[in-house]
Parts: structure tokens; C-alpha cells; sequence
């Protein structure tokens, strides 16, 4: 069982906005925390994910989405189908930059995604 974490981030964010490419990665690190510390003491998964044996074993894929609508349909539709995940909001600018999920198989969270690309 291959456990991956999906981080899915506005593309606009560098191009329409001209955030440097730390600020967008700051952005992404902020989420992976945010929900790493939500689900690390009652989601097995995640505890796998996060374990002494498997730390340096940790998979994660970035893909990028166009711009703040869609990342926020993102965020509703995997709520609506109960995927545990994290949209980070960028204070105190109130912007949303990214979404982050628990660690997941593969397998069960990938159909979500098949129309975004790696991030670049």
C-alpha cells in the first residue's frame, strides 16, 4: 500500500499575482502542517504516514489548479465526499492558496484529480 499526500495549489498565484516561488511553497508547507497536526492522533493513515519507520519513505504530489474558484470547488466537492483535507487560507490577506490532504491511498483519492498536471 503506497500512501501518498496530495497538495493542490492556485496557479495564479505566481502568474496573476507575481508571488515569488517561496511564497507559494511557504504556502504549501503551511497546509501539509495544518493537516498533519489535524489528523495525526486520530487517523491511522496518518499516523502510518507520519511513523518514525516510514519518514523518509513519504510520498507527496503538488498539481496545480487555475485560480481561487476552482480550488474552492475543489474543496467542496472533496468535502461533499467526505476526503479529509485542509484549504489554506493566506492571513491576514484572507486569500486561499492551497489544499491539502491527509495521507491517503493512492488509489482512493486519485479520481479526484485526474484533470490537474503537476505543479511547474
Amino acid at each position: 500500500m503506497t500512501l501518498i499526500q496530495y497538495i493542490i495549489v492556485r496557479k495564479d498565484l505566481m502568474k496573476a499575482l507575481k508571488w515569488n516561488i517561496g511564497a507559494v511553497i511557504t504556502q504549501c508547507c503551511h497546509a501539509v502542517a495544518a493537516i498533519n497536526e489535524m489528523t495525526r492522533d486520530n487517523d491511522e493513515l496518518t499516523k502510518q504516514y507520519l511513523s518514525t519507520e516510514n519518514i523518509d519513505k513519504m510520498h507527496k504530489c503538488v498539481l496545480g489548479i487555475e485560480n481561487q474558484e476552482k480550488l474552492e470547488e475543489l474543496h467542496k466537492k472533496l468535502n461533499d465526499n467526505g476526503v479529509i483535507s485542509k484549504l489554506w487560507i493566506e492571513q491576514p490577506e484572507n486569500i486561499p492558496t492551497c489544499i491539502a490532504l491527509k495521507p491517503y491511498e493512492k488509489e482512493s483519492v486519485q479520481e479526484y484529480f485526474k484533470d490537474l498536471k503537476l505543479m511547474r
